[in-house]
C-alpha cells in the first residue's frame, strides 16, 4: 500500500489477513517525528476502511519499539496541533475492529510504550525496556496513557509509574499486566506470527464485538453491559460464523470463519419455518 512508505518512517506489509506496521527510524530508536505520526494515523484508518486486514501487529525495527516523540529537532507546529495527531493516532488504534498485537524489543518510552499499551495484546523479549519517561522531560502524559495505566494497572501503580518516570524491565512489566508474554528474542517472531495468524483465522463480527465490549466495559455499569452483550450476540447470530462453528463442532472439525452476513433479506427463501439456514448465505 502506498500510505506509510519508507520515507514517512513507516513501513507496512500485508501478509493473508494479517497487517504488520513497522515503525521504521532506527537511528532514533523509532521515535516517530510530525510526517510519521501522520503516516501511521493513515494506516490505522485506512486499516478501519479497507476491510481487507483481519489482526494488526504493531512493531519497531532496529531493535526497538519506539522511543516516543521525537524531539532532537525544533518544531514549529503549535502544540495543540501535535496534540491532536497523537490523540487521533490513539483514538484510531483503540477503536480498530480488528484484534492488535504489539511486538516489543528494545525500549518502548513514552508516548512509544503507550502506543504498546494501546494494542489489546504485548508480546515482549526479555530485553525489552519501558517507562513512563514524560515527568523526566518536564512534561505529563499523552497518547492516552493517563487513560490506559490506571485501567491496566490500578491508580496507585500507575502512580508510580508515572511521578517516578521510572525504567522497568520486561517480567515487572508482564508482573504488573503491562506485557502479556515474555518470549525470548529468538523465538519472539514465530510466536507473534502464530498469534497473529490465529486472530486473523478468528471470527471477525465476534472478535471485534468482544474487543468492543472489553473496552467499553471498564466505563459502564452492570446493566450497560448486560445490554451490550445482548445486542452483540445478536450480531453475531446473523453470521454464517456460528453455523459454521456448531457444524464443525458436531463434525468435531476446525471451523473456517468468513464474517458473512447469513440473514436472509425480506422475500429469500428459508427453511420452511421462517428462518434462514445458518451458514448458506454469502454476504
Amino acid at each position: 500500500m502506498s500510505v506509510g512508505s519508507g520515507e514517512r518512517g513507516l513501513l507496512v506489509s500485508d501478509d493473508d489477513g494479517v497487517r504488520t506496521v513497522t515503525l521504521n527510524r532506527p537511528e532514533r530508536k523509532n521515535a516517530l517525528d510530525w510526517p510519521a505520526w501522520c503516516a501511521l494515523r493513515e494506516i490505522l484508518e485506512d486499516t478501519t476502511r479497507s476491510g481487507g486486514p483481519r489482526a494488526l501487529v504493531l512493531t519497531g525495527a532496529g531493535g526497538a519499539f519506539c522511543a516516543g516523540a521525537d524531539i532532537s529537532k525544533p518544531d514549529p507546529r503549535h502544540p495543540a496541533d501535535k496534540m491532536r495527531i497523537l490523540s487521533d493516532v490513539a483514538i484510531a488504534l483503540h477503536e480498530l475492529p480488528i484484534p492488535t498485537m504489539a511486538k516489543v524489543t528494545g525500549v518502548a518510552v513514552g508516548a512509544g510504550w503507550n502506543l504498546a499499551l494501546g494494542c489489546d495484546l504485548v508480546a515482549a523479549t526479555p530485553e525489552a525496556r519501558f517507562s513512563q519517561i514524560f515527568a523526566r522531560r518536564g512534561l505529563s502524559m499523552d497518547l492516552g496513557g493517563s487513560w490506559l495505566l490506571p485501567k491496566l494497572v490500578g491508580l496507585q501503580q500507575a502512580k508510580r509509574l508515572a511521578l517516578l518516570a521510572e525504567m522497568i524491565d520486561a517480567t515487572q512489566a508482564c508482573d504488573l499486566g503491562l506485557v502479556t508474554w515474555v518470549v525470548d528474542a529468538t523465538e519472539i517472531d514465530a510466536f507473534v506470527d502464530e498469534h497473529a495468524r490465529r486472530l486473523a483465522d478468528g471470527p471477525p463480527v465476534a472478535l471485534a464485538q468482544i474487543k468492543s465490549l472489553l473496552n467499553e466495559g471498564a466505563d459502564r455499569s452492570l446493566r450497560e453491559a448486560l445490554a451490550g452483550e445482548s445486542r452483540a450476540q445478536v450480531i453475531n447470530f446473523g453470521t454464517a460464523d456460528v453455523g459454521n462453528a456448531y457444524a464443525a463442532f458436531a463434525a468435531k472439525t476446525d471451523p473456517v470463519f468468513t464474517g458473512r452476513w447469513a440473514v436472509a433479506p425480506p422475500g429469500s427463501p428459508t427453511d420452511g419455518d421462517g428462518h434462514t439456514r445458518m451458514g448458506e448465505r454469502d454476504a
